[in-house]
């Protein structure tokens, strides 16, 4: 079999057996190419029988020279992987080259925080002389008193505000609910909203339980969140790139930075695992090594000395 031989086979492989879209086989194909174009490069013909951990160590070298990102590199190794299997599975190969193949690492970027001076730089800016203002300002609160998705935010109803408990019940992602508390200040805006702005709404049929509406009486859309977040960032003069999300981060951050408990943020902020809460475990270097320096009974080479000097007694002796 030649090489086109073996993509054609790949091919069917990926449409029959894996049931890929289109979209994914064309995917998968042009991690295939990669491969060919470096061998390419190097002026050698790939031989499928012949290929070695050590060629594909190559191969992931040279992606990395030619300015492919880490998560694009990932992505061709994944490509090349279900290749070989493919190979194995038709016994063309008998022994899978990408078994050790390690993907690039990829490094998990903080997301942009805003600080307690910008959050309240955002809600001073709106104008609360307008129907809409009071509205506007109870959503920053909401997505960064609670650390909502923007999504949550707009699916949110009246039955699942529980005023005297001051808890509201979220449904995340995966229809999966859960409960956040709600603090003072957005509960305050959340009822001046509800009994002064909202009441004098037109409601339409089938949104009468969503909290945040339109002025035409319907629930609001993603859209006009990220909108309202954009103009203030804007009319604050804020240069971060942010999103409704920013405030969800920001509150996962204040709170960790502030002494909170990992897993009580994971749970108001509905993560599945707490890897992905641990993002917002950002804290000075330079502080975790003074509380080592400080309470840690052998991180102080000064105490250590004095405790093994000849006149002082251990505590355990």
């Amino acid at each position: 079999m030649n090489k086109q031989s073996y993509l054609k086979g790949f091919k069917e492989y990926l449409k029959l057996e894996r049931a890929l879209s289109g979209y994914s086989i064309d995917a998968y194909l042009n991690d295939v190419d990669k491969l060919l174009q470096y061998y390419a490069s190097i002026g050698r013909e790939l031989n499928i029988k012949n290929v070695t951990l050590a060629d594909l160590s190559k191969f992931i070298t040279w992606l990395n020279e030619i300015g492919m990102q880490a998560s694009s590199q990932a992505r061709v190794v994944s490509g090349i992987k279900a290749f070989f299997t493919y190979l194995m599975q038709e016994e063309i190969i008998f022994e899978d080259p990408t078994a050790l193949l390690e993907s690039p690492k990829l490094s998990r970027k903080l997301p942009d925080t805003l600080n307690i001076h910008e959050i309240n730089q955002l809600i001073d800016a709106i104008d609360a002389s307008k129907p809409e203002g009071m509205r506007n300002k109870t959503i920053i609160e909401m997505l960064y008193g609670c650390g909502l998705r923007v999504t949550e935010l707009i699916e949110l109803k009246i039955s699942n505000v529980h005023v005297d408990a001051e808890f509201i019940k979220v449904v995340g992602k995966g229809n999966k609910e859960r409960i956040v508390p709600i603090g003072g200040i957005a509960l305050k805006l959340l009822d001046i909203y509800r009994t002064q702005i909202r009441v004098h709404l037109n409601i339409k049929k089938g949104h009468e339980d969503y909290i945040f509406l339109n002025k035409t009486g319907s629930r609001l859309s993603r859209i006009s969140v990220f909108n309202l977040i954009k103009t203030l960032a804007i009319k604050t003069g804020i240069k971060k790139s942010i999103s409704p999300h920013t405030l969800r981060h920001s509150f996962a951050s204040h709170l960790i930075d502030g002494g909170a408990d990992l897993r009580a943020v994971q749970e108001m902020l509905g993560h599945v695992s707490i890897t992905t809460t641990e993002i917002y475990t950002h804290l000075d270097r330079d502080y975790l090594k003074e509380v080592i320096r400080s309470f840690h009974p052998r991180a102080n080479r000064e105490r250590v000395r004095k405790s093994e000097s000849p006149g002082v007694r251990s505590p355990q002796q």
